[in-house]
Parts: structure tokens; sequence; C-alpha cells
């Protein structure tokens, strides 16, 4: 199936299926409140029949917006937005911890038919002005498939520690609070998805029983408010994520259907971990968007059919 790409530049990237249906939008320039952590964010994100799969500050957290890559404890700092979480406080509004993702560039940018990929260079800067971290994202939209209802989004980042002491990677539970283990790549989910079903390959539990479990996938459905039909988002890591001789710190689930739809791939959901000055780390990512509410046998015969 065609995808149309269209770029406004110091804005934002858009995709559109062959129908004129956008799937995707990603935006790059900064958004004005600092206190939200300024950063880009792919936001909306559609399935192919146009039902919006991602939420944009939601009122109980601005600082949420579609799918953004986040670091909720950066050695003190806090690249994630809103409210830091100080042990024995709760959550306090410090604005001075919280850092942004500055956009340098495109050095790939590559349209073919049936495909999309580019790479951005960004900048992690601290509260101060430092520079603390260069990052190379790489985002690709494939395998749009109208016959399956379906296409996919990999997001890919490799980061390199620009300071001269190690980075020092957190939660809130590395701080002190209990299952709140939330940081890395995150996506928050419209209001409609609140209450939504949660899965995984061996667990139908749902999300509070999912919460900080490790897997390969973890899939989200949810039936719409105002149109009559489902949605499903489904998770994925690569396999070298899982690989504990590869993988700089081992992944965990952190996922919520309520009071919040939310589900990030945690890479210090229950310990710390640092990264030395000079030194990088990686992780590869995939995201399937669908119609319909898929059930585990569905996306794993999917996923099988999307290799890496």
């Amino acid at each position: 199936m065609s995808i149309r790409v269209s770029h406004v530049h110091g804005e934002h990237i858009a995709v559109a299926a062959a129908d004129g249906t956008e799937i995707l939008r990603y935006v790059y320039r900064p958004d004005p409140e600092p206190f939200e952590s300024r950063k880009p964010y792919a936001h909306p994100v559609r399935t192919l029949s146009g039902r919006t799969v991602t939420g944009y500050r939601p009122n109980d957290h601005r600082w949420h917006k579609g799918l953004q890559m986040t670091a909720s404890h950066l050695s003190g700092q806090n690249f994630w937005g809103g409210n830091s979480y100080v042990h024995g406080q709760g959550y306090l509004a410090l604005p001075e911890r919280v850092g942004s993702m500055r956009h340098d560039g495109f050095p790939e940018f590559t349209v073919e038919d049936d495909r999309f990929t580019f790479t951005e260079d960004l900048t992690w800067v601290a509260n101060a002005g430092e520079e603390w971290a260069r990052e190379e994202r790489g985002i690709t939209v494939h395998s749009v498939d109208e016959e399956a209802g379906a296409w996919a989004l990999d997001w890919t980042i490799r980061l390199t520690n620009l300071r001269a002491a190690p980075l020092a990677f957190g939660s809130p539970t590395t701080a002190g609070r209990d299952m709140a283990g939330y940081t890395g790549l995150q996506w928050r989910g419209p209001r409609d998805f609140t209450g939504g079903s949660a899965f995984a390959p061996d667990s139908d539990a749902g999300a509070e029983k999912l919460m900080g479990t490790q897997g390969p996938w973890l899939a989200f459905t949810t039936e719409h408010d105002d149109v009559d039909g489902h949605s499903t988002l489904v998770f994925a890591h690569a396999p070298e994520n899982l690989d504990e001789q590869r993988a700089i710190h081992e992944s965990h689930w952190f996922v919520r259907s309520e009071p919040i739809p939310t589900v990030a791939f945690s890479w210090a959901f229950f310990e710390e971990f640092e990264l030395p000055p000079g030194e990088s780390f990686a992780y590869r990512y995939r995201i399937v968007v669908a119609d319909g509410a898929w059930d585990p046998e569905r996306v794993g015969t999917h996923l099988e059919g999307l290799p890496w």
C-alpha cells in the first residue's frame, strides 16, 4: 500500500495512507512550555480507518504527548516533564529539574512507495543549559497493510553520554515509589482507551497484573467512543533488547489502563543503571497500529510476519 509524506520545515512531518488518511504526525517544533519538557513527539497517530490512538496534553498530565522518548529520573534531572517524584514528599513542581531534547537535524530522510525512514539528531539538555547526551533517533513507517488493517512504526534510539560523569538512569520506583517505574519510550492513549484491555503472549490478566513484567510484546485494545469499532496497539521489543548480553539494562513493562491509559518500555523500572562518559547504548522498538480488537493469536501471527 502506497504512502505519502509531507514535511512542514521547522514544524512537523506527516505520513498519509493512499486514501489520504493521516496516520502519523511527528512534531519536532519545540512546544512553548518548558515545564512540560520540550521534545519531539508523535501525535496524532491513527489507524488506517482514521481512529486516533494517541492523546495530547490530557488534563491529568499536560506533559503526556502522544508517543515520546522520556527519562523520568536522570542524574537528578527530569526529561519526562511535569512534577518530579521526591521520596517522602511525593510529586513536586520542580521546574529547575526539567530538561529538554533539542532537535538538531535530519541526516537521513528516505521516502519509498511503501516505506518511510528518517534519522534525527538530538541533544539532551539539562535545565541549566548543559549538553548531557547526544541521541541518534530512527523512525520508520512500514508494513502498511490494508487487508490486515494495520501498519507498523519502528522507533530506535542510540544515546551517547557527553558528560564527564556517568549518567544515572532511574524511575520513581528506583527513587522510592512502589510500582511506578515509568521511563523510556512512552505512549499515552486518548480518553477512550481508559479501561481498555492489556494482554501479553502468555497472559490476558490485564494492566494491573502486567505492570512490571517482562516479555517480547504487550498489546492494548479498546472500544472507541463516537464510532462503532475497536483499535489495538502492539508494543514490541527487538530481540536484542531482551538479551542480557547485549542490552545495557533489562526492560520491564510500565502499563496502566486506569485511571489513565499508558504504556512505557521502561529501561530502569526496579533498578538504576549508569552510562559511563563517552559510552553509548541502543534500543529498538516496534509499535503496530491496528483496527479491530485483536487477540493474542492474531498479534503473534502478525508479528511473526514482520521480521526485524
